[in-house]
């Protein structure tokens, strides 16, 4: 008994709660074998059955298309970058989508600042009015653009009526209907992150620079500028990786001369019938993507631009 006792009071006295061995070390302790999942582990497991069957797979299977799909080789990949055609399709997205995060950005921006002066009450009518947009299908509210830039549309009949034009103009199956359209899809995505961004600023420092002997626009432009280029960034690259797959808003309001490659993709796949060619165009846009997000990486930190921890 006492032995036993003495045990227990030997290994409570060691902070490693080991038992001297002989000579006073301690005995050597077993270990178990490290687990790869605990009882909370197994939780992940259905999250990860699921990613693999709906994100990873289909991939892999476009992949694999892209190259064995009308026959195993590089003959589609060929056919699209001996094309100019399809590289003009390749540039217009490009440029569309980098044109609607300038006008996104040059909207956004003095939106997403009035909201920060405005009181409480207009500051939750005026986020009430970014985020309405979200509650109606994008697809009616193309279609209601389409009404409404039309040459018999609201637009154009105002404009005749006060004597601004004589003749309809142009509004739709161009390139700037297709801006518009993907402008005000796109506008609150670039509101919200300068919103989160500006709200977290001390308005003490541009008062400060004020008291100092700047001028207002000097201080808001030299002080207060500067610390929302987090929110611009992570808006810029938000609204651009987003407007690069559009496909509803172009279809129906742009023109032959304005496809992007999502409309491409489409009817490759529903029109032509050409599989393994739609394949590779998913994965050169999904290429593309990826080298832009390096790029950008290179010049900004996008973990900390999308919230995460470092």
């Amino acid at each position: 008994m006492s032995s036993t006792v003495s045990t227990r009071l030997e290994r409570s006295d060691r902070p490693d709660g080991t038992t001297p061995g002989a000579g006073g070390t301690p005995a050597p302790v077993r270990r178990g074998r490290p687990r790869l999942f605990d009882g909370w582990g197994l939780l992940v497991l259905p999250l990860v059955g699921f990613l693999l069957v709906v994100f990873v797979a289909p991939l892999v299977t476009i992949l694999a298309r892209s190259f064995t799909d009308p026959a195993t080789g590089l003959d589609n990949y060929r056919d699209f970058f001996g094309s100019p055609v399809y590289l003009d399709v390749l540039g217009n997205t490009f440029r569309i989508s980098g044109l609607v995060t300038l006008v996104t950005l040059l909207l956004g921006f003095p939106y997403a600042y009035l909201m920060t002066l405005a009181p409480p009450f207009w500051r939750g009518a005026m986020l009430v009015a970014v985020l309405i947009p979200f509650w109606t299908s994008l697809l009616v509210r193309t279609f209601a653009w389409v009404l409404m830039l039309g040459d018999t549309g609201v637009i154009n009949q105002a404009l005749m009526s006060i004597g601004l034009i004589d003749e309809p103009m142009q509004l739709v199956r161009n390139q700037t209907g297709v801006l518009v359209g993907m402008v005000q899809v796109m506008l609150p995505y670039a509101v919200l992150p300068m919103y989160a961004t500006m709200r977290q600023i001390d308005r003490r420092l541009v008062q400060a620079a004020e008291g100092l002997g700047a001028r207002p626009v000097s201080a808001f432009w030299r002080v207060y500028a500067p610390l929302t280029l987090p929110g611009v960034a992570a808006s810029c690259l938000l609204v651009f990786i987003s407007s690069i797959g559009f496909y509803v808003t172009p279809a129906l309001l742009g023109g032959p001369k304005d496809m992007m490659i999502g409309e491409l993709i489409v009817q490759q796949l529903s029109a032509v019938l050409r599989w393994g060619f739609a394949s590779a165009l998913a994965v050169i846009l999904l290429v593309v993507t990826g080298a832009l997000l390096l790029l950008v990486s290179r010049i900004v930190n996008i973990g900390k631009l999308m919230g995460a921890q470092r």
